[in-house]
């Protein structure tokens, strides 16, 4: 078997196995034609499995009489080399082993974020939440944005009528203090290399840091260890510490989005996803997001004319996925090191 060296995969085999594979969860869907919807398989958790291997034969092979002949997998760490260990999850993804043992004629490996970012274009917008104004220009560059175990960041750019996905590692990009209460609250921040990133405030454990050094900059002890007490918390309204740690969490997100659609000049919009965001959208505070993000001078205008939206849609990266199984030819996803084939 050979890992392929072209740039760009026109074509792929039906039926087509898809993979959503995080720290936590994955889920898994067979594209059986071109028009076909997706057939969708029950979510799992990564921990009740030793291995992806087994997870695929167990979920989906030993469930369906259908024998995929590709497999596209969107995976939650680095997409290089032939064993691809994966972030917050003991699973290793080997293609060629897949290929001897479960069949597939081809594998393709891609990032969790770039699944999320070809979502962005072939979602409907029933599954679409306005945040604010601002208006979405159609073939425009596109950025999502998510907070769950990490701060998963990536683009979507438009040209040569190709979809292009831009993943990186902009969940790493610096955070600082701003207003009155932000120097209260910051010098209490656990930092990381002696700096507060993204994802020291906006992900899981973010939250839980965020939430101590509201604590502590009032002098109070904190209460809550976890996440998901902290969520609960704050939208219960039973801690007052809480409540302000997920108002400051949305506004940190908003600053942050409003960085990255100037990066990308993304008039084709900023997309909010991720379980953190989803857990506490009801806190969220239209005015207060739009005015943080906005607030980027001299281009505040700018900012005004980007539209903003939450991802409603429980498993948007199948959607993307799918997406490009269909029609590879509509994205420029670079597969070169990333795609391999039985001999």
């Amino acid at each position: 078997m050979a890992n392929v060296s072209s740039g760009t995969a026109k074509v792929l085999h039906f039926p087509i196995l898809i993979a959503d594979i995080g720290g936590t969860n994955a889920r898994f869907a067979i594209v059986t034609d071109s028009y076909a919807e997706a057939k969708r398989f029950p979510s799992i958790k990564t921990a009740d499995y030793p291995t992806l291997d087994e997870a695929i034969q167990s979920v989906v092979l030993d469930k369906t009489s259908i024998q995929p002949r590709t497999a596209v997998l969107a995976v939650a760490g680095p997409t290089d080399g032939d064993e691809i260990d994966l972030t917050n999850c003991d699973w290793i993804v080997r293609p060629k082993q897949l290929i001897e043992t479960q069949g597939f004629g081809d594998v393709i490996v891609l990032n969790d974020y770039e699944a999320q970012a070809l979502a962005v274009v072939a979602l409907d917008g029933e599954f679409l939440k306005p945040v604010g104004g601002g208006e979405k220009i159609e073939s425009s560059n596109r950025v999502v944005i998510g907070p769950g175990t990490g701060l998963g960041v990536a683009g979507i750019v438009h040209g040569a009528n190709t979809w292009i996905p831009v993943p990186g590692e902009g969940g790493h990009v610096d955070i600082g203090p701003r207003t009155e209460r932000d120097y209260q609250v910051f010098p209490h921040l656990e930092t990381i290399g002696g700096r507060v990133s993204g994802e020291q405030i906006l992900c899981g454990r973010g939250l839980v840091n965020l939430y101590r050094a509201v604590a502590k900059a009032d002098a109070k002890s904190p209460a809550l260890s976890k996440p998901e007490e902290i969520t609960a918390a704050a939208l219960d309204g039973s801690d007052p510490v809480a409540v302000e740690t997920a108002d400051l969490f949305l506004e940190y997100l908003a600053r942050i989005s409003g960085d990255l659609a100037l990066i990308f000049m993304a008039r084709g919009g900023i997309y909010l996803t991720g379980g953190i965001t989803h857990k506490i959208l009801p806190m969220l505070d239209e005015k207060r997001f739009r005015a943080a993000f906005d607030n980027k001078e001299p281009h505040r205008n700018l900012l005004e004319q980007v539209p903003v939206y939450v991802i409603l849609h429980d498993q948007a990266p199948l959607e993307g996925l799918a997406a490009y199984a269909r029609t590879p030819s509509r994205f420029g996803v670079d597969v070169e090191g990333r795609w391999w084939r039985a001999d």
